[in-house]
């Protein structure tokens, strides 16, 4: 069974939550790529849209948008995600992770492209389900 921390970003109070989601819920995540656009209900956002970002995997590795597939790869970086040059011009070999959710997925960042009717924190915090960061 999938379990997934899912940070979301909300752009207009420049604050972002964290929620855990498991089993049925994890398990549609699976298979979305970076730039998908899921429905909010997921996390417990009825009404929101999210936007996948990007993550990292169970060892730390970010993943990438230009990595296609469920893969763990060394390549030669020159920028970011997964790799800040300190000086103009510098590239280094390393290991990043595809940019499709799959079990070895631990963290997804998404970010909130269409808002619903109640408020994040209403939503979020009734339940008890999800914490502030």
């Amino acid at each position: 069974m999938p379990e997934f921390k899912v940070v979301i970003a909300d752009p207009k109070k420049a604050r972002s939550y964290q929620v855990e989601i498991k089993g049925e819920k994890a398990e549609r995540l699976l298979g979305k790529k970076i730039g998908d656009i899921i429905d909010g209900e997921i996390v417990g956002l009825p009404g929101y849209k999210l936007e996948i970002r990007g993550g990292s995997d169970k060892d730390g590795f970010p993943m990438r948008p230009d990595i296609h597939g469920p893969v763990r790869v060394r390549v030669l970086l020159s920028g970011p995600p997964g790799f800040h040059p300190r000086e103009k011009g510098e590239r280094r070999r390393k290991t990043v992770h595809g940019n499709t959710i799959s079990e070895d997925i631990v963290q997804v960042n998404t970010k909130i492209v269409e808002y619903g009717d109640k408020p994040v924190e209403e939503l979020l915090f009734e339940g008890g389900e999800g914490e502030e960061e």
